[in-house]
């Protein structure tokens, strides 16, 4: 084993696992892929890959480093054995299902578990209800050998309480994580994958046994196919390995003829393939209806039920235990076991309305973004990191940087201002505060890149300043979808902040000796003959931008003008200070609203520049208040803007927004730059993990399909929205996260 191998942490599975076909093996592989695209190369997952006697000879991946044979007692005791003597294991989760390991009720895993001196958590994917004394003990030791038992439900959770006397604070419920892809209709998929393009396409997918209860779909049809003659319905996957061992394809013979004996086959078909993950998403996206009809009331949990709430597609399930739970009438409908009617009548009540099909699938989609496999990774490592305290030295690593979204937000005039999820809204027209923000993010991502693209855009972005500009200098903000100025809205606002923040964006853009000559110069032109706007600005955080602006103006050229308007705007700022703060309160305001950070740091851009003292002793207090009232446990929470932090009242947690989190980010950085202080770099890595999920929701707020940024966290759940300043502010980050 090479050397900086062993310097890095592991966090060990036992599970099966690819290529195996079983619905165990593809968890684990997206929830460890999940992790991995988090942590890894420093903490990273590894396999200890469950074998039965027909999978002895699969081709894995080297992420496995074990195997077992599930009915060899001592595999189990010499993997553990190995495991205790890995420096670089950390902690061992087991993915427990019945039948993955032989004995009574899969007892022989208690050979790895009384070995194991690891930490271990336990992930149970079914719990049993009525459990004999056998079953009751085995559970119950396993417990004592774990951290903490995770369960994907709550119905799970009150099992393992009431019926084994399991101690709440011993279980973690973490539901079962699905996909994140960005909203589609169905055509779309069905199109691509040519499938029934022009049907209502009903289907179930899974490895095909008769627990899934498929007989009574069919025999539900004829009530359907009579009023809706365009509906199909496609039963995708391959018969489960141990069914097709024991009674070969029986089960699926035994459906076909039923297909006929009921004239269903030009209604009816089979896609007999174990689809990888790209492909199931299209299938399911090409789906309108997903039906979950197994068997048995006690199934903890399905997979595929998740994925098709996941992908935002309405839902007819039987009432098994996941489904009573996750299954509102907000997002489907539930039916009775074996009852092909109800089945019938479910469907024709959605076919029928189709404003209600769409609806409950669009709510589908909302309601599971919290599921999506990112936070559910954030979830586990949450978990792990309160049993093994080494591991809170692993912090998440910043995604590779994607301009996708930006792109598509960004037409041949400017950035369009607001997106429907993933979407650009045309109708929301054009601001100069994006597009401002947009050149900023183009100029540094050219000199980061030296991408023709980037600097295309940049051309366009400057273009759109030099379209809103007025005679007098001054910056309209709105501009509608026609293109023509919004000149009611823009005479009703305070236009201060946007032309400060145009401002700034000239001076990035016109002191970047990356850019051309051609966006160089006209970005100086339109920032001297705008110069004198700032002469009447009355926000702090426009004069604070006005500052940057002034800072970036001298280091390229020092004009004494220059160096003038900044210590006049500087020593406003001190002037606020000196009204507004106390011991107790150690801002320029008396309250704190958006981007707060940005008054610090145009004090402390003002001392880069200038060498006054003042400028960083008010700079550095002021930010060092901010830090107090935003950081908690190590985590960065926003003010929020729904009601913000009065001196003397209420500090206000929600409604935050990415922009917040950016202006903190970039203020750190420059704090860091002056005084390279860690403490300020590692608080600029605690303030990026806010869109990576480190946040009083736990979720994820950068979209790594789309790489755009949902629009902000409320008390309750994110807005999926991902408009231009969402988008902008988590970029503006990125680019500062080395």
């Amino acid at each position: 084993m090479i050397q900086d191998q062993l310097e890095k942490g592991w966090i060990v599975v036992l599970t099966t696992f690819p290529p195996r076909a079983c619905g165990i093996a593809t968890f684990s592989n997206d929830l460890c892929q999940a992790f991995d695209r988090l942590f890894a190369p420093e903490l990273e997952t590894k396999i200890i890959a469950m074998n039965s006697s027909a999978n002895t000879n699969l081709d894995y991946s080297d992420k496995v480093i074990g195997q077992i044979r599930q009915n060899n007692r001592a595999d189990y005791v010499a993997m553990a054995d190995r495991l205790n003597k890995s420096p670089q294991v950390k902690l061992v989760t087991i993915q427990h299902e019945f039948g993955l390991y032989d004995g009574l009720y899969g007892d022989y895993l208690l050979a790895f578990t009384n070995t194991l001196r690891k930490p271990l958590v336990i992930t149970f994917h079914t719990v049993l209800p009525d459990p004999d004394d056998h079953l009751y003990h085995l559970v119950q030791t396993l417990v004592t050998h774990a951290r903490t038992i995770v369960v994907m439900t709550d119905a799970s959770r009150k099992i393992l309480e009431t019926t084994y006397n399991i101690a709440t604070e011993k279980i973690t419920v973490i539901p079962h994580g699905i996909h994140p892809v960005s909203f589609e209709p169905s055509h779309k998929a069905k199109k691509h994958l040519q499938l029934f393009p022009k049907k209502t396409l009903l289907s179930t997918f899974g490895l095909l046994s008769r627990s899934k209860g498929i007989e009574h779909v069919l025999e539900a049809l004829p009530g359907v196919i009579g009023q809706h003659p365009n509906v199909h319905y496609l039963i995708i996957g391959v018969t489960h390995p141990v069914v097709l061992r024991e009674e070969g394809e029986s089960y699926r013979e035994f459906l076909m003829q039923r297909i006929t004996e009921l004239g269903l086959k030009q209604h009816v078909s089979f896609h007999n393939h174990f689809l990888k993950t790209e492909e199931l998403l299209q299938y399911l996206n090409a789906t309108d209806i997903y039906l979950a009809t197994p068997l048995n009331p006690n199934q903890a949990v399905s997979g595929t039920l998740s994925y098709a709430l996941g992908v935002g597609r309405p839902v007819i399930a039987t009432a098994f235990a996941q489904a009573k739970e996750i299954v509102t009438p907000e997002l489907g409908m539930l039916v009775d076991f074996q009852k092909p009617d109800q089945i019938t009548q479910a469907l024709l009540a959605l076919l029928s309305d189709q404003p209600k099909q769409k609806l409950l699938g669009k709510t589908a989609y909302f309601k599971t973004r919290a599921m999506t496999w990112p936070n559910i990774a954030t979830a586990y490592m949450k978990t792990f990191k309160n049993f093994v305290p080494s591991l809170h030295s692993y912090e998440k690593h910043a995604p590779v940087v994607k301009m996708d979204h930006l792109s598509k937000l960004t037409d041949d005039f400017g950035i369009i201002q607001f997106a429907k999820l993933a979407e650009p809204d045309p109708s929301s027209g054009y601001t100069v505060d994006d597009n401002a923000r947009a050149l900023i993010i183009a100029v540094r991502y050219y000199q980061q890149k030296k991408l023709a693209s980037s600097l295309a855009a940049a051309l366009i972005y400057l273009n759109f300043l030099h379209f809103v500009r007025k005679s007098d200098g001054k910056f309209e903000n709105y501009v509608n979808q026609e293109r023509k100025l919004s000149h009611n809205q823009n005479n009703e606002e305070n236009l201060d902040d946007a032309n400060g923040r145009t401002l700034y964006a000239l001076a990035v853009a016109a002191t970047s000796p990356d850019m051309s000559t051609q966006i160089r110069e006209k970005a100086q032109s339109m920032y001297e003959e705008s110069f004198s706007v700032a002469d009447h600005f009355t926000s702090p955080r426009a004069k604070a931008f006005f500052i940057k602006s002034l800072a970036l103006q001298i280091n390229a050229q020092p004009k004494a003008i220059y160096i003038e308007k900044l210590t006049s705007n500087c020593n406003f700022l001190l002037g606020l200070y000196e009204v507004h703060s106390s011991t107790h309160w150690q801002w320029f305001e008396p309250i704190l609203t958006y981007s707060n950070a940005l008054l610090s740091e145009a004090l402390l851009t003002g001392y880069s520049v200038t060498d006054n003292q003042t400028y960083l002793d008010i700079g550095k207090k002021t930010l060092d208040f901010l830090i107090a009232n935003t950081f908690e446990n190590n985590m960065y929470i926003p003010i929020g803007q729904h009601g913000w932090f009065q001196r003397g009242g209420q500090r206000h947690k929600f409604d935050q927004q990415p922009e917040d989190t950016a202006s903190m980010i970039e203020t750190l950085r420059t704090m860091y730059n002056i005084s390279q202080i860690s403490h300020y770099h590692e608080l600029c890595h605690r303030a990026f993990h806010w869109f990576l999920g480190e946040n009083l929701l736990s979720q994820v707020i950068y979209d790594q399909v789309t790489g755009g940024c949902y629009d902000g966290l409320g008390e309750h759940e994110v807005n999926l929205n991902e408009g231009a300043e969402s988008t902008l502010s988590y970029l503006s980050s990125r680019l500062l996260i080395a």
